[in-house]
């Protein structure tokens, strides 16, 4: 999970392959940790939406990607390390199909409200 928080900042890290994890990792290990990371304000309507394929909206989308590769010639111009731009390059197309291939919201600003789940954190 710290690492995803990292990753909002990070270009090099990316966000949603490590809050996936966390919540993989959370709902096998800790009922605990799960709950409060489906309630969490900021990830859990987010979860919830990748989990049952609801689609993030169009601008999300499109401003993360954005994000992502704006972060990311930032990262190839400050180091100025030809491998790194091999891997920048990778993690960015990988990122972006991902990103293309979750489906799209009608509404950009509908999300789904979180969990209410029994457990409490």
């Amino acid at each position: 999970m710290v690492l995803g928080t990292v990753g909002v900042v990070l270009p090099i890290l990316p966000t949603t392959p490590f809050v996936l994890l966390a919540g993989i990792c959370f709902s096998a290990s800790s009922a605990r940790c799960h709950a409060w990371l489906s309630r969490n304000r900021v990830f859990g309507p987010y979860l919830e939406n990748y989990r049952t394929k609801a689609g993030i909206g169009r601008w999300h989308k499109y401003g993360a990607i954005a994000f992502l590769w704006a972060g990311l010639i930032v990262s190839a111009a400050i180091t100025q390390i030809w491998w790194l731009y091999l891997v920048l390059a990778a993690v960015g197309i990988g990122v972006t199909t991902h990103l293309l291939m979750i489906p799209t919201r009608v509404n950009n600003d509908a999300v789904t409200p979180a969990l209410k789940l029994d457990a409490s954190f």
